[in-house]
């Protein structure tokens, strides 16, 4: 017990155990968010992420979300592309942090013309702030107009083959099983709130067995392989329960846990804290996937640094989950 405080009559202080040591360096610890869109967030946004000890970034700029028009035509696209490169380097010397970028082709919506826009890419792949291809991967349904799953498979393909062919790593979109709602919204108000896309103009599914989510992953994987991409060099992004166990033991791959928007997808870092009793830290990373059409907390990561730690996860891994594992995969900056 503590010594006696000087106070009227004994508090809750008088009982506390001293052997408590908060891990200070928790409060510092840098950190690294694989898996964001940054680039399309206000300037308090990221400057959120410059206070809250954020290192480096990977912005994904591969969205059709930010294209108006459906179907995307490939030129929308490399639009989406040659804005992000635009403005990184301003975002940097404006927060500080290291701003590194992913382009992709996202599969959620048809896109006119693929092949002009995978043959343009790989000379974008070659410029030194991509770090990453992606998102890109196959979803069971699409948005106002779907892609046949034989289109979705031959596109995510290519640019794994690209991805190998520059030793970059890719950033797979992979499907979340979303939470049970408490009660539904009612009909006709065609959006989910908290979430700018219009719900309701969803596509028949491509992938119609038992377990769809999964379905798309294993054909990623299936992708993977088919190009010769070491299984080290693939991040499973938007990782949840329902891919955890396939990705940990069927594969080799990294697993990164989307914990930016909790309310819609489910996973938060006690999800995280439990994958990484059951495997170990050494596959794990965790991301905000922030953007600006949908309710998002830059400081999710932060948070989770701590939250993890209250969880029972030692500071070691945490650093290891944070930050090692991000620079291991995508080359940021060391200290």
């Amino acid at each position: 017990m503590t010594t006696p405080h000087p106070t009227k009559r004994p508090t809750d202080a008088a009982h506390l155990d001293d052997d408590i040591d908060p891990p200070r360096e928790l409060l510092t610890l840098p950190w690294i968010d694989v898996h964001n869109h940054a680039h399309t967030l206000s300037w308090d946004d990221r400057e959120r992420y410059a206070l809250s000890g954020c290192r480096s970034m990977l912005m994904l700029a591969s969205g059709y979300h930010w294209t108006p028009y459906k179907p995307v035509a490939a030129d929308d696209i490399r639009f989406l592309w040659d804005d992000a490169i635009n403005r990184r380097a301003a975002i940097e010397r404006n927060h500080f942090f290291e701003a590194k970028l992913g382009l992709g082709v996202h599969t959620g919506v048809r896109i006119e013309d693929p092949d002009e826009l995978l043959a343009a890419m790989d000379d974008y792949c070659a410029l030194d702030e991509v770090v990453a291809v992606g998102e890109t991967g196959v979803v069971p349904a699409g948005h106002v107009e779907g892609w046949a799953l034989d289109e979705q498979q031959a596109v995510v393909g290519a640019q794994m083959e690209l991805a190998r062919d520059h030793g970059l790593p890719v950033i797979l979109h992979t499907p979340n099983t979303s939470t049970d709602a408490k009660r539904p919204y009612r009909d006709g108000l065609g959006v989910t709130p908290g979430y700018e896309k219009n719900a309701g103009l969803g596509t028949d599914p491509v992938l119609d067995g038992e377990n769809p989510a999964l379905d798309a992953v294993r054909l990623d994987v299936e992708a993977m392989r088919d190009a010769g991409l070491d299984d080290e060099r693939v991040v499973a992004s938007h990782a949840d329960r329902n891919n955890t166990a396939y990705l940990m033991e069927q594969t080799d791959c990294y697993l990164s846990y989307t914990i930016g928007h909790s309310w819609l997808v489910g996973v938060d870092a006690a999800d995280v804290a439990d994958v990484i009793d059951e495997y170990g830290p050494d596959r794990i990373m965790v991301d905000t996937d922030c953007a600006n059409v949908l309710r998002t907390d830059p400081y999710a990561l932060k948070r989770a640094i701590f939250e993890l730690y209250r969880y029972g996860i030692d500071v070691d891994d945490i650093r290891k989950v944070v930050l090692e594992n991000p620079r291991e995969v995508f080359g940021f900056e060391q200290e």
